[in-house]
């Protein structure tokens, strides 16, 4: 699969909210870099990431875009995020149902035929904005 097709099933799957099949196209050792945060390393933490994701959020991405190098080991997305804030999250304004859409975007590192890094940009003031009201 090539590195476009790759990137496309990842947001498929996402989108699906199939996390299993996310997680197969994981290199063992992926690496997912946090928005404002640190780095989680290894399909595990990736794991869980997504399962308290699932828990506080409900998210669909749409207009979604995706670059590549033509080495096929980098590659981008860039989509609108349009969820509801379902659980609160800590550190984070309660959560009561509301919505929010907000641009991101998604970096790539690829090996082996594998997403090996995950690092993810939204502006969090924005989103902040949005469910405070």
């Amino acid at each position: 699969m090539d590195s476009k097709a790759l990137i496309t099933a990842y947001y498929d799957a996402f989108n699906a909210g199939r996390t299993d099949d996310m997680l197969a196209m994981m290199h063992d050792d992926v690496e997912h870099h946090v928005n404002e945060g640190g780095i989680r390393k290894g399909k595990e933490l990736f794991r869980e990431f997504n399962k308290h994701m699932t828990t506080s959020y409900k998210e669909l991405l749409t207009d979604i875009v995706v670059f590549a190098n033509e080495a096929g080991d980098r590659a981008a997305a860039e989509f609108v995020v349009n969820g509801t804030y379902l659980k609160t999250d800590e550190g984070l304004p309660p959560a009561t149902c509301q919505t929010y859409r907000l641009p991101a975007g998604t970096f790539f590192t690829l090996r082996d035929g594998k997403i090996a890094r995950v690092t993810t940009y939204y502006n969090l003031a924005d989103w902040t904005q949005q469910v405070v009201g």
